[in-house]
């Protein structure tokens, strides 16, 4: 079954009927705005519940706004949730290709992005979606963590790696976007983002049945190398990768000035326990940045 919303396709084939991943009744609300038609930045001004700013802030976009995609390319975005990213996809290349487990989410990305022409969504979870081609790159934002979930095996993380370098062209790039376990804002108080626990990361998720799970520089780099990719690029997201405002390289590490933290959360309670600003122009001037930095964006090939 298909059904098209605007100039967007959304592929039903895989699709279990039953969105077992959700933020709950808001998403009904998030539907209903981006069907509206009205603009996104006055929806925004007009509502400051956490859900609406998360998925529906053009902020988000920036985490790939700036990368450049050949522009007659063919991109996978697995997890696609409710477009954050997508809309700055399709407008970067040939055509995307989203999966997404959700129906719900997937209507929200599809009316949000219904102006575009090369934007196919299909609708399941990725273990079931056959596809039969593959893509010059593969996006993984905010997906990589819950690998687990969906691969049962004794090395989930790597063993999905695996499975999405096989839809890869051979000269194809895999991007990832994730926290690293051990950024500056989960020691000075900041609640671990999956599971809202204290220190939960930075101590080895011990005391969670949660089955997410970050990961430090090192680990990412030796996952991806065991997965088979060659060569990876590691880029640094300011101040995460989720409302990014900079983003370093390891060509371009942050200079002092350039790390400047906010003291807002908009999505939990959190303490304070220190000045992040000046611990992180510390570890600038150590050269520690890379280690601390609180998220990382990948690019693997």
């Amino acid at each position: 079954m298909k059904e098209k919303v605007g100039n967007v396709s959304l592929n039903y084939e895989f699709y279990q009927g039953q969105d077992v991943y959700s933020d709950g009744a808001i998403e009904d609300e998030l539907l209903e705005m981006v069907k509206s038609g009205k603009n996104i930045r006055d929806l925004l001004k007009n509502d400051n519940r956490w859900p609406v700013l998360y998925h529906l802030s053009p902020v988000r976009q920036n985490i790939v706004e700036w990368y450049p995609f050949d522009k007659n390319a063919e991109v996978l975005e697995v997890g696609a949730g409710c477009g954050a990213v997508t809309g700055a996809l399709c407008r970067r290349a040939g055509q995307v290709t989203c999966i997404e487990l959700s129906r719900r989410r997937s209507l929200i990305n599809a009316n949000r992005n219904r102006d575009f022409g090369n934007l196919e969504i299909l609708v399941g979870n990725f273990n079931d979606v056959k596809l039969e081609k593959k893509f010059d790159y593969v996006t993984l934002i905010g997906v990589l963590e819950y690998a687990a979930y969906y691969t049962d095996t004794e090395n989930p993380f790597v063993d999905f790696l695996k499975r999405i370098r096989e839809l890869l062209k051979s000269s194809g790039k895999l991007l990832i976007a994730i926290e690293n376990k051990y950024g500056l804002k989960y020691w000075s108080g900041a609640r671990e983002d999956h599971t809202g626990k204290f220190f939960d990361g930075i101590e080895g998720y011990h005391a969670t049945e949660s089955r997410v799970r970050t990961f430090s520089k090192d680990q990412l780099e030796e996952m991806l190398a065991q997965a088979g990719y060659q060569k990876r690029e590691f880029y640094y997201p300011f101040p995460d990768y989720k409302f990014p405002t900079q983003i370093f390289s390891q060509a371009y590490l942050p200079h002092e000035e350039d790390v400047a933290c906010s003291l807002e959360s908009y999505d939990a309670g959190r303490m304070h326990l220190f000045s992040e600003t000046l611990a992180f122009q510390e570890l600038v001037r150590a050269k520690s940045y890379e280690f601390f930095a609180n998220s990382f964006m990948i690019v693997a090939e």
